[in-house]
């Protein structure tokens, strides 16, 4: 299940905060890794490491790195923080971290009763490379809104992997990243999507939360086997709370696979069938047959959803102004347009919804 290396690391190749790529050196060549300081201290060129090489092997696309699993010469010091929240839970790598609603948190009296997010907007999508194009179409129309993206654990489970959050943190788009569930390593941790939730609006004073997993997405070709199923159940989290879901679809107009041409099945299945709570559903208003496709098989959604159609006008040039790379599945804005105008729009509608 695991296949187990040992390298030498030859070189820093760049960091970004929680996070440090490497190169390696292996008896059958060099690699890429990375490795994440705190929870196996900060690899140097010289040190020998003990590495997962995995995703190597299966050549995954957004996982493609051998990931350090110790540096057994130089072990770091044991951790002194509060917190007694355990994710990855009985794995070898089991982590504590301090949950903002765990008792003895600063925050746990905020939240021990906390029951509502007051109307907040949370804008649910499936995939991680939504996240940068909602937050281009929102700021567009609103800039300084304080949005929290409130991470799942269906993807990525260390926050620190997405440089995408990084950057967005760094230059103010995001006021916070909130881990849920087995993620960690974000601002805020949460034992839950609800109790990640309330941490956005009521730790992080979040105008908006975009609730998306984390890089990484899984899927199997079949109906319900895929990880992103979780966003149906991130819209009944926020009705519950009430917030105001809106969800944002997968859209595709260069994925050859047919399943996600158009609108993806997982947008369908997902607000089609999982959410039993009713969201604004955002059908952006794309030009030509296409955009006909989109909007036909969005329809299907109508008798369970409030479908929004959104015009798209300017949020090519929005999205070409993103701070960080704009990239799913591998296709970047030129080559799948449709996919980060569909989030883009999300974000368009979602600042319609805030008071001034």
């Amino acid at each position: 299940m695991i296949r187990w290396r040992k390298g030498e690391v030859a070189a820093v190749r760049r960091e970004w905060p929680g996070a440090v790529e490497l190169d390696v050196t292996l008896p059958e060549g060099n690699c890429r890794a990375l490795a994440y300081p705190p929870l196996v201290g900060r690899p140097e060129p010289g040190d020998t490491v003990l590495l997962n090489t995995t995703a190597l092997a299966m050549g995954l696309g957004t996982g493609g790195y051998a990931m350090v699993v110790a540096i057994p010469d130089r072990l770091p010091e044991d951790p002194s923080g509060p917190g007694h929240l355990v994710k990855a839970r009985y794995t070898p790598l089991q982590a504590t971290v301090q949950g903002a609603d765990e008792q003895g948190s600063p925050h746990h009296d905020v939240l021990r009763d906390a029951d509502s997010v007051s109307g907040m907007p949370v804008v649910v999508a499936d995939l991680h490379s939504a996240l940068p194009a909602v937050l281009c179409g929102l700021f567009a129309a609103r800039p300084g809104v304080r949005v929290a993206y409130v991470m799942t654990d269906g993807g990525a489970l260390p926050a620190w992997f997405s440089m995408s959050a990084a950057r967005l943190r760094e230059i103010g788009w995001l006021c916070g990243v909130v881990t849920t569930g087995q993620a960690f390593g974000g601002d805020v941790e949460a034992v839950t999507l609800h109790t990640g939730l309330l941490a956005a609006r009521h730790v992080l004073s979040a105008d908006v939360a975009v609730v998306a997993q984390g890089p990484g997405n899984l899927g199997t070709g079949t109906r319900w086997g895929f990880s992103g199923v979780s966003a149906g159940e991130a819209v009944n989290a926020a009705s519950v709370l009430s917030g105001r879901p809106v969800a944002s679809l997968r859209v595709s107009e260069g994925d050859a696979r047919d399943r996600h041409r158009g609108v993806s099945h997982h947008s369908l299945t997902a607000y089609g069938r999982v959410a039993l709570a009713r969201a604004q559903v955002v059908v952006p208003d794309l030009p030509g047959p296409f955009g006909q496709q989109v909007s036909t098989a969005a329809a299907t959604l109508s008798s369970r959803h409030e479908l929004v159609h959104v015009p798209v006008t300017g949020l090519y040039e929005a999205l070409e102004h993103s701070p960080v790379r704009l990239s799913t599945m591998g296709r970047g804005l030129k080559e799948d347009p449709a996919s980060f105008l569909t989030a883009a729009a999300a974000g368009r509608h979602t600042a319609t919804l805030l008071t001034t």
